[in-house]
């Protein structure tokens, strides 16, 4: 009888499973409007005349505030002295006041207002300055749209990583003893489903009705905020009764204290993963926000007809739904231990629903739909992954495969790609294998690095050194947005048509990241080697 009456929430699988829902979905949510308008650059240029350097600083304002206001350090310290239940709905409601300057900036409803009138006068910094020329979030230049739209990201900004750092507080919370790092998996998992559904649900809304309305993507990614914020309200309630139930004050973990930054600046191990952190997540994350565009300028597409299956709006939800099964199956096969049949299975139908789904993407001809392949194989293989490096180690080894992966899949969208301009079968194919082995090597590296750390720093300032190699990697993530249009802007001719520009030198400074990001994998293997960090010993012993 008493051992009934000291349950608790958490103690029901399927109660702490609905908690764990709310939170990735609020996540989903929020990733899918990280990107919505990256599947759409070239609408921006038609229609609200954004060349790709305006795009480029707008996509790189989202991590401004966070690293050159040290509000990441602020998100961090707000969570630790207010607990979970309150950062969540705090970030959601900064999340959607972003979200909601962003969709008016865009909106009809923005041009030719005395706001317009301001914006266009007014913030023409000099975006030619050495060093932090390129970090601008406004220059001379820039439509007024793209200003104001670039403060609505800082906002939002600021509101996805104070979520990002308070969801994973919260699953600790809940599942601390239980399935945490199969939660932590799960919910990166759906979270980087939101980066497909962004690639096929932007420009569906934008062409939504047969006219282009830019907004209306911008509108879709507005209302999944508020849903966002609808699962971090209901989570508070069911924190709280959590709370009162156990009578236990939230957990915290080690606050940040600039003490230890003398401790972490002088480890070696740190600086070497917080420049590989920075490097590699430099190469992917800006390079999302390009790739629908790199595509639609690399490949030769054949677009279906409107008012056809494969031009029509059922095709969009059907392709959805593929993707989804692709997702689950390939995910759920991981943990299956005891069913070889329903492992290979599931496995089966993994496999042959993806071909299925990039046939479809093939048959519509649109460059967001071969893309949004990109997270399938990471959501596929992280768990092997992950499971691989708890028993078996090679963190290192891992770590220089994942870099040699991302050089060979820019090199290949730089030069073998546009080489196949005209062929549209074999450019398609070209391109859906180095997306997707560009999506396994997001996996490889994800997977050995993050585990890596506390092996590599103290104990003591393990939560410290996370909070600045997030830093670190944050100005890599708002740089180089803008240093990709910059070098689109000046290798191409001014007024050249969205579907015509020249990627090459783009490309190529990405994969030179990549080359970077290999040569200090190779020393840090070294270094683990001779100082015996352990890198590629197993985590599990």
């Amino acid at each position: 009888m008493s051992n009934q009456t000291t349950k608790t929430l958490r103690d029901s699988a399927a109660i702490r499973w609905t908690a764990l829902l709310l939170l990735a979905l609020a996540m989903f949510c929020a990733y899918i409007f990280m990107d919505i308008l990256s599947p759409i650059k070239d609408l921006m240029q038609e229609h609200r005349g954004w060349d790709s350097a305006s795009f480029g600083r707008m996509q790189g304002a989202e991590v401004f505030l966070n690293v050159y206001v040290f509000f990441l350090i602020f998100a961090g310290i707000i969570l630790d002295k207010m607990g979970v239940r309150f950062t969540a709905v705090l970030s959601g409601a900064v999340m959607l006041l972003g979200g909601i300057i962003k969709y008016y900036a865009i909106s009809e409803s923005f041009i030719g207002t005395d706001l317009e009138a301001w914006f266009t006068t007014h913030l023409n910094w000099n975006g030619e300055l050495p060093i932090i020329g390129p970090i601008l979030p406004f220059v001379d230049g820039m439509p007024a749209s793209a200003k104001l739209a670039a403060l609505g990201f800082m906002f939002f900004g600021c509101g996805c990583e104070m979520a990002g750092i308070t969801v994973s507080r919260g699953i600790v919370k809940w599942f601390k003893g239980r399935e945490t790092a199969l939660a932590m998996g799960s919910e990166m998992a759906l979270a980087r489903l939101g980066v497909a559904t962004c690639m096929i649900f932007s420009p569906y809304f934008a062409k939504l009705g047969g006219e282009i309305n830019v907004d209306n993507s911008v509108k879709f990614g507005v209302v999944l905020l508020c849903i966002a914020l609808m699962m971090f309200i209901v989570y508070f309630f069911m924190d709280r009764k959590l709370d009162m139930q156990t009578g236990e004050a939230e957990e915290k973990d080690d606050e940040f204290k600039l003490s230890d930054l003398g401790k972490i600046f002088t480890s070696l191990g740190f600086w070497l993963v917080a420049l590989l952190c920075v490097l590699y997540y430099s190469a992917i994350f800006p390079f999302q926000k390009y790739a629908v565009n790199m595509l639609q300028c690399n490949l030769t597409l054949n677009p279906a007809e409107p008012g056809t299956f494969w031009g029509g709006d059922v095709v969009t939800w059907v392709q959805y739904a593929l993707m989804l099964i692709v997702a689950a199956a390939s995910f759920s096969s991981n943990f299956i231990k005891n069913n070889r049949a329903l492992k290979y299975c599931l496995m089966s139908l993994a496999v042959v629903t993806l071909v299925a789904y990039c046939y479809m993407g093939y048959m519509r001809g649109t460059a967001e739909t071969i893309f949004a392949v990109f997270p399938l194989l990471a959501v596929a293989i992280t768990p092997i992954l992950g499971n691989y490096v708890d028993h078996k180690g090679k963190a290192a080894s891992m770590l220089m495969l994942g870099s040699i992966l991302l050089v060979v899949c820019h090199l290949t969208f730089a030069f073998v790609l546009p080489a196949f301009k005209g062929d549209a079968v074999g450019g398609t194919i070209i391109a859906y294998v180095t997306i997707l082995v560009l999506g396994a090597s997001f996996s490889l590296v994800p997977a050995a690095l993050w585990p890596s750390v506390p092996k590599l720093v103290d104990e003591k300032i393990i939560g410290s050194a996370y909070a600045a190699i997030f830093w670190i990697q944050n100005i890599g993530l708002g740089l180089f947005p803008a240093l990709i249009g910059i070098v689109l802007n000046n290798t191409n001719e001014t007024g050249r048509a969205a579907h015509e520009l020249d990627y090459t030198w783009a490309l190529v400074m990405l994969a030179a990241l990549g080359i970077a990001a290999l040569l200090i994998s190779i020393y840090l293997r070294a270094v683990d080697k001779r100082k015996g960090y352990g890198l590629e010993e197993p985590n599990i012993k």
